[in-house]
């Protein structure tokens, strides 16, 4: 299933936030996001039609089987790329934001490449 950035940023989004608390709601989506709330609402109908989130009766997103395991995914991209430009010397808030950037257009092949050179010879940071 081809996901349009934006579609894999709500999810990682509600990955993060479902981290913090078992309460996700749209609101929280958009103000993490700094989206409207027409904007998140559209983006979230995408997602649940796409079978990767759903709703329950009190308006609570969880995402579903399929949705977790992507969001995993993309979230492990993020952090991976983040540490991979904090080792080479970049600082935190621009390593997080190219990490953002990259973490949907690199190919799979390349992501593991970099995460097993990582495994293979650790971070400078613990």
């Amino acid at each position: 299933m081809a996901l349009q950035e934006s579609g894999e940023m709500y999810l990682e989004t509600i990955y993060v936030l479902s981290l913090k608390s078992s309460a996700v709601r749209a609101i929280d989506v958009s103000e993490e996001m700094g989206y409207s709330k027409p904007s998140v609402s559209r983006g979230l109908s995408l997602l649940k039609d796409e079978g990767l989130i759903k709703k329950d009766e009190s308006g609570y997103i969880k995402l579903t089987e399929a949705g977790s395991i992507l969001a995993k995914r993309i979230y492990e991209r993020h952090t991976v790329l983040s540490r991979l430009f904090m080792d080479l010397g970049v600082d935190e808030k621009t390593a997080t934001e190219d990490a953002c950037r990259i973490e949907h257009y690199i190919s799979d092949a390349t992501f593991d490449a970099i995460k097993a050179h990582m495994l293979k010879y650790g971070s400078q940071k613990n």
